[in-house]
């Protein structure tokens, strides 16, 4: 099997090491920047193309001899992307988080005849999954509860937070307002808002906030209270919410003397050193989905935990490992012909399938990236 590779990234790498550990997988990846494919160099077994993704006639001709396409390109760039790679009717997997509703692209690519799985990382992605994965375990589901976050094992002031993919991904959480399904109705809030302090285990306390990460779920999981929040070292919030008001994440072009500058790339450019982590340092990924509903007369509860930490044998990032396992374990799902279904595909589809779901949990497993599951019964 040709498995194209677009975006050479932290994850992108991570996803392309991993699936040339398979015989049959023959892989390509391309990106833009000579120096994000040069840390690839040494891999013999992958194929490096430098090229801009930005223009649809380069992907085509990437992608002509694919029988399977992975997206790892920013979000900013991801509808587009997606909707090149459909309209060749190549099956992908995308992990790029894009802003836009890809249900757009659902009538295209079932024409086409393709499999899009969307969001397939660890949230979203994994968290959709799950919430689904218990949902059939109920008669009736009621409530979702997703907590996540990607944070370095040591704090380091201003910011006590670093990154492996672009930074405008990041400030995106912080200005894009947060959808929420409260009592069976859409909810609009802010951004950074309505703040929990939660504890965990070997970690200590976080901070969890508003972000627009419910995304596909609103409109696929028919459960009256759904909700997903960001966490972060505490004190994060402030900080952010301090840059957001002063204007320093605007999209709008301000003139600075006789130079325009655009805050949030100027922004973006200043965070990004700060913010990216750097070679073995190491990072943490902890997340927390809690499903709640009713089977029979019982009401229960279904509460999953993923605590993930930096592989030093490989020197690979948990954020990379955690987001790009989980699209790795989807593209071995769909090469190995155990999901068929048509069209736009986030992970809660492949909750719903059993054997599915199982295949993508045991093949993370191998890669020692675990979601323990605790069943309670609620008095």
């Amino acid at each position: 099997m040709n498995i194209s590779i677009l975006g050479a990234g932290l994850v992108g790498s991570a996803i392309a090491r991993d699936l040339a550990k398979e015989k049959d997988f023959n892989i390509t990846i391309a990106d833009s920047s000579q120096e994000t494919l040069s840390r690839l160099k040494n891999d013999k077994r992958l194929k490096l193309m430098k090229m801009d993704l930005s223009k649809n006639s380069n992907i085509n001709k990437f992608i002509s001899n694919a029988d399977l396409v992975v997206g790892a390109l920013p979000g900013f760039m991801g509808f587009k992307t997606v909707e090149t790679v459909t309209k060749a009717k190549k099956n992908i997997v995308d992990i790029s988080f894009f802003p836009e509703n890809p249900f757009l692209l659902d009538k295209l690519s079932r024409k086409n005849g393709v499999t899009a799985v969307v969001d397939c990382g660890v949230a979203p992605g994994m968290s959709n999954m799950l919430a689904a994965q218990a949902a059939t375990k109920l008669d009736k589901a009621h409530t979702y509860l997703c907590y996540v976050g990607g944070l370095p094992k040591v704090r380091t002031w201003p910011y006590e937070y670093k990154i492996v993919f672009s930074a405008i991904d990041v400030i995106e959480e912080y200005t894009r307002p947060a959808r929420y399904i409260e009592n069976g109705k859409l909810v609009i809030k802010p951004a950074l808002s309505e703040p929990e302090l939660l504890d965990f285990p070997g970690i200590g306390t976080l901070e969890a906030f508003n972000t627009d990460g419910l995304r596909t779920l609103a409109f696929t999981m028919n459960m009256p209270n759904m909700k997903e929040k960001t966490m972060r070292y505490p004190g994060h919030i402030e900080k952010m919410r301090i840059l957001r008001e002063t204007g320093f994440f605007s999209k709008s072009p301000v003139k600075v003397g006789k130079i325009s500058v655009t805050p949030l790339d100027l922004t973006a450019k200043l965070l990004f050193p700060m913010w990216k982590l750097k070679e073995d340092e190491e990072d943490f990924t902890v997340m927390r989905v809690i499903v709640e509903g009713r089977r029979g007369k019982k009401f229960m509860r279904y509460t999953y935990n993923l605590h993930d930490s930096y592989d030093k044998k490989t020197k690979t990032t948990s954020m990379a490992r955690t987001t790009g396992y989980a699209c790795t374990a989807a593209v071995r799902m769909l090469a190995s012909g155990l999901f068929k279904r048509k069209g736009i595909c986030p992970p809660e589809y492949i909750g719903m399938d059993r054997k599915a779901c199982e295949f993508m949990l045991k093949d993370m497993r191998k890669r020692n990236i675990i979601y323990t599951e605790k069943v309670e019964e609620i008095k």
